[in-house]
């Protein structure tokens, strides 16, 4: 059974910093990323990473965030620093194998003063 598990949201002030995990078992996951949904917007794609290596970051994130994922440990981290306010959303870990998504069940990240 696969399972996708997230860790790490919380409140944090603007300018801060959280790190996501998400820690993954049933499958071996050839993409691993992180998504978000701000309430009364659509999910968004954050950054993936494949298992060979390869990153890639939505425009708006590039450089406050990075992922990053242990191959070992079947796990993917998110890092994110100099938070805004429009980072509050709750992030989704994906993960996809055999051409079928799976989903966590999400954390909150809220930035706020």
């Amino acid at each position: 059974q696969v399972q996708l598990v997230e860790s790490g949201g919380g409140l944090v002030q603007p300018g801060g910093s959280l790190r996501l995990s998400c820690a993954t078992s049933g499958s071996i996951f050839r993409t691993m990323a992180w998504y978000r949904q701000a309430p009364g917007k659509q999910r968004e794609l954050v950054a993936f990473v494949t298992s060979g290596g390869v990153i890639n970051y939505a425009p708006s994130m590039k450089g406050r965030f990075t992922i990053s994922r242990d191959n070992a440990k079947n796990t993917v981290y998110l890092q994110m620093s100099s938070l805004k306010p429009e980072d509050t959303a709750v992030y989704y870990c994906n993960a996809v194998s055999g051409g079928t998504n799976y989903w966590g069940q999400g954390t909150q990240v809220t930035v706020s003063s």
